[in-house]
């Protein structure tokens, strides 16, 4: 197994782990469930320790697929900025989650202010490793890229 191997097996926990925190808090706010809404930040949490081994993993599959053939540079480029973007995100989620889970331990209920904020940086950040996502499927696989001429 090599870097860029492990990377593709890591990537998909915080990319699917963030939206599913996202899902479950939103969730946990409709239903009006306080332990829920701790399930939430402990699942934020979780999945922006898991979002950090698929960061670092990057870089070394990088400089193994540059060096394949029909590899463009831009989209590595692009899918790595983005990276960095939604990393710093999951991290930042992951930090006030667990800054949460302390605060409002034992019975102290998350007020709505943090549940909303929260909402609101999940939702960014679920949409910045979906885009970071499609830019890492798009260094191998044509067929995502923007202007493919495939035939139906």
């Amino acid at each position: 197994m090599n870097a860029a191997h492990l990377h593709l097996m890591l990537n998909h926990l915080p990319v699917l782990g963030i939206a599913f925190g996202l899902l479950l808090l939103g969730y946990a706010v409709a239903r009006k469930s306080n332990e829920l809404r701790k399930v939430s930040l402990a699942v934020f949490v979780l999945v922006s320790l898991l979002a950090v081994p698929a960061y670092l993993t990057g870089e070394p599959a990088e400089d193994l697929v540059a060096r394949l053939p029909d590899v463009p540079k831009a989209i590595l480029e692009q899918h790595e900025e983005v990276a960095q973007l939604a990393f710093t995100g999951m991290v930042l989620v992951g930090v006030a989650s667990a800054v949460g889970l302390v605060v409002f331990r034992r019975g102290r209920l998350v007020p709505a202010w943090f549940n909303f904020a929260l909402l609101a940086a999940a939702l960014l950040v679920t949409v910045l490793m979906a885009w970071t996502a499609n830019l890492g499927g798009q260094i191998r696989h044509t067929e995502i890229r923007a202007g493919w001429g495939g035939s139906q």
